[in-house]
């Protein structure tokens, strides 16, 4: 019997039954298509910012506080810097900087060239964001993958010593953007729970039949996809988090930025109708600043 109104734009976490693995799964719709065409990205570089996303989201939903989880990529590629945002409202944004005659070279040949193609020499790093009067926790590893899913894979190996693995799906459906994400974390055996890497070896060989078909496919449930895996042990599904496209750029903290150059940068920045304008680089609104406002306030 088919799916019907499939949840979308959610992220949700399972354990599997009696054995040492939990996992996260992400499906996203309208948001991620909201984040990407707010740009106008080379093919590539939107598939890259959507894998970008959707791991955010998987990584992001298992804070236990209120705060954000960064997503970020540095290179000296054709794509310099990608970043996807994730804050513990369900909220998610993100953006490249890329060079796109780079890009164009890079992609002659490939049918999608990834992450070590685009960045090129370059870090993969995770920020945790408490909120103003907490420090930053960030980790950081080389990208050596092709995929982000494999930098996620060698960061949590690295920096937490967590055995990890990562799918990530980026397609289109129509002219509609989707992505997906699939995470499954292993759990150290102890004195309770003895030796339990055979169970980390045999979810392993489940998780690499997913299909990234399957991680976008509208009318399969994130529950169904999780029954075809696990159904011989039995998969335990907690409750799901939305997901949505948010920025927090506002025209109070456009003003903040500008007030911190002084009155003669400013007077250069002032165009042709007589105001400062300011793109957000996450969402592209442009907000237009009369100078005199912030003379008046200031």
């Amino acid at each position: 019997m088919p799916d019907t109104q499939i949840p979308d734009d959610v992220v949700g976490a399972f354990q599997i039954e009696g054995e040492p693995v939990r996992g996260r799964v992400a499906r996203l719709g309208p948001a991620i298509d909201q984040i990407l065409l707010g740009h106008d990205y080379p093919e590539p570089v939107a598939n890259l910012l959507g894998e970008a996303c959707a791991l955010a989201a998987l990584v992001g939903s298992n804070l236990k506080f209120e705060g954000r989880l960064i997503v970020e990529a540095r290179g000296a590629g054709p794509v310099r810097y990608v970043v996807a945002d994730y804050d513990t409202s369900g909220g998610l944004r993100g953006y490249c900087r890329f060079d796109a005659d780079e890009v164009a070279a890079a992609s002659t040949g490939f049918l999608r060239p990834g992450a070590k193609t685009l960045l090129g020499e370059g870090v993969f790093m995770m920020t945790v964001d408490q909120g103003n009067e907490m420090d930053r926790y960030q980790g950081m590893t080389s990208i050596e993958g092709e995929t982000l899913a494999l930098c996620a894979e060698q960061y949590f190996a690295q920096s937490e010593q967590t055995p990890t693995r990562v799918r990530l799906a980026v397609g289109r459906e129509g002219d509609i953007w989707r992505a997906g994400g699939f995470l499954i974390q292993y759990i150290a055996g102890d004195d309770a729970r003895g030796d339990t890497l055979e169970a980390w070896v045999r979810t392993q060989a489940f998780f690499e039949t997913i299909g990234e078909d399957e991680l976008l496919d509208t009318e399969l449930a994130s529950e169904r996809l999780l029954f075809r895996l696990f159904h011989e042990d039995g998969v335990r599904v907690f409750g799901s988090k939305p997901l949505r496209a948010f920025c927090r750029c506002n025209q109070e903290r456009i003003e903040a930025v500008l007030k911190s150059f002084d009155r003669a940068e400013r007077e250069d920045m002032v165009e042709d109708d007589g105001k400062i304008h300011v793109t957000c680089e996450y969402c592209s609104r442009v907000y237009a600043i009369a100078p005199e406002t912030l003379e008046a306030a200031a």
